[in-house]
């Protein structure tokens, strides 16, 4: 039996990657970072960090469903951010989410994200409900 089983969500996660999008150890699933680039790798919301915020916590939306979870399930996030400008409003969509049940949470101003445009970043890690691990991942 793997030590742990890897989520990838509904889409294909391409093969060029050396990292997992997120992988489950017993409850525990660690999510990695991630910015606000799409498929095709084009950041939504391009300048606008609370539009990314928004769509980077969709993306984590659907890897913790995939791996039985949701944001109820939360318990950190580490935000990587380039820019202050507008970063209070992230809050709201933080409190749309969470609906006052807030994780623990760690904000880092960084000089800049792997992914051009990208003015956000963010890993986050889930205490989920007691499910076996299936050697082949969830997708």
């Amino acid at each position: 039996m793997p030590a742990y089983e890897v989520i990838t969500g509904p889409s294909p996660w391409p093969a060029r990657y050396t990292f997992s999008p997120a992988v489950r150890a017993g409850n525990l699933l660690f999510i990695s970072g991630m910015t606000a680039g799409d498929e095709s790798g084009k950041i939504v919301g391009p300048g606008d960090i609370v539009a990314q915020t928004r769509y980077i916590f969709e993306k984590l939306a659907t890897l913790l469903a995939a791996a039985g979870g949701g944001f109820e399930h939360i318990v950190q996030t580490t935000e990587y951010v380039t820019t202050t400008e507008n970063y209070g409003k992230t809050a709201e969509v933080r409190r749309e989410l969470f609906r006052g049940r807030f994780p623990t949470a760690t904000g880092v101003i960084v000089a800049g994200l792997l992914r051009e445009g990208a003015l956000i970043e963010i890993s986050a890690i889930a205490v989920l409900p007691d499910l076996p691990l299936s050697p082949e991942g969830r997708g």
